[in-house]
């Protein structure tokens, strides 16, 4: 029986090929792939700088330190989303806070949000989640985050490839201090892991530079020490200094390899992707108990994950069970996500759902389907008949 998985990466012999010439060429890390993979990333979403990295969560813990968030800072983002979005903030000692979602989007409510800010203190950053690739109203929350004096990290990690509404690229920062993307294989393109932070800051940039190799510098004109950077007024070719506590959280050449390889295929990864997912927008909309879960959007998102909302109540059938019945026909569905102040981490740090309705009843009915580029019509429309005989 064939296996359907709710996601999959696309490796072609370009993306192997890539591979391969960096492993002859010599240059495994901290390599000129890795600039040149940057300078793509950021030429294709439109922002001066990028920045790559171990993964998407290393991404967000050294964006967090660029921005000089730590502790005594609240961190506002999505119960919705993976739980790095909101470990990140633990990791530098700030205070995460989770805030309720739009019904018509599963994103950050503009509405709530203000709300959440009214309740808590020193608000210093607020990471907007732009869930399955569906980008946040950025301008609502770019005028609400301005007005409490935080800056604004946008959670693009399924995002990549994702226009706003008004046409610019996720990852432009013309409404945030910094974007973040994760290369994981099942996000819309890979690195194997990794991840990226775009930035038109150059202050910033050159810190998450710092930051990603153990806070060292092997720049002249930047070393602090200048008296042991020079002998007789000659450079010391074998100096470099650690300004700070930094990480190893580097990216490698045969990452960016493959990342430079999948980037050129990335917009027709998307067009694929928001073809399949109309494919079932068109299919189920006449079918009784379920919706797609993100309402709104539909043209400009990356669709990294088609989730919908079933009424499980209704049909009077367990999600377990429903999931379970799937797969005996080789269908692999998944929940994203299980909200984070639910995990019994968060629980144990009195987290609870009561201030988010909204995300609590997305739970309770979410359920993420297969969509990915390889897909093919058959396999989709299979999918589509096995869903609607269940749920009729």
């Amino acid at each position: 029986m064939e296996i359907l998985p709710y996601g999959r990466h696309h490796i072609d012999e370009t993306d192997i090929q890539a591979v391969v010439d960096c492993l002859r060429s010599g240059a495994l890390t901290q390599g000129p792939k890795i600039l040149e993979f940057e300078k793509a990333i950021a030429s294709y979403v439109g922002a001066r700088y990028a920045v790559a990295v171990s993964s998407g969560t290393a991404a967000l813990h050294l964006a967090l330190l660029a921005a000089d968030v730590g502790a005594d800072s609240t961190v506002i983002t999505s119960p919705i989303t993976f739980a790095a979005s909101s470990n990140a903030a633990l990791y530098v000692g700030a205070s995460p806070v989770f805030s309720d979602v739009s019904m018509d989007t599963i994103n950050l409510s503009p509405e709530a949000l203000i709300e959440t800010i009214k309740e808590n203190d020193n608000v210093k950053a607020i990471i907007p989640v732009h869930l399955s690739g569906l980008a946040c109203d950025m301008s609502s929350i770019s005028k609400i985050s301005s007005d409490a004096g935080a800056i604004i990290i946008e959670d693009a990690a399924q995002a990549l490839g994702a226009n706003y509404a008004d046409g610019r690229k996720v990852g432009c920062c013309s409404h945030s201090l910094m974007t973040v993307f994760s290369l994981h294989p099942v996000k819309s393109m890979t690195t194997g892991e990794g991840g990226v932070i775009t930035t038109n800051d150059m202050h910033v940039f050159k810190r998450l530079t710092r930051l990603r190799s153990h806070g060292i510098v092997k720049e002249e004109d930047a070393y602090q020490c200048l008296e042991s950077a020079q002998t007789e007024g000659i450079p010391n070719p074998w100096y470099y200094e650690m300004q700070e506590l930094g990480y190893n959280y580097r990216i490698t050449d045969i990452q960016c390899a493959l990342g430079l390889s999948q980037l050129h295929k990335l917009d027709k990864f998307i067009e694929r992707r928001r073809l399949l997912a109309d494919r079932y927008d068109r299919a189920f909309s006449d079918t009784k108990w379920i919706i797609p879960a993100q309402q709104s959007g539909r043209e400009y998102s990356a669709h990294h994950l088609y989730p919908v909302k079933i009424d499980f109540k209704g049909m009077g059938l367990t999600r377990a069970k429903f999931m379970n019945q799937l797969r005996e026909r080789g269908i692999i569905s998944q929940v994203h996500h299980i909200p984070v102040p639910i995990q019994p981490y968060y629980k144990k740090l009195g987290f609870n759902m009561d201030n988010c309705p909204n995300a609590q009843d997305y739970y309770q009915q979410a359920l993420s389907i297969p969509l990915y580029y390889g897909l093919t019509e058959q396999q989709q429309d299979y999918v589509i008949d096995v869903l609607t005989e269940l749920l009729s």
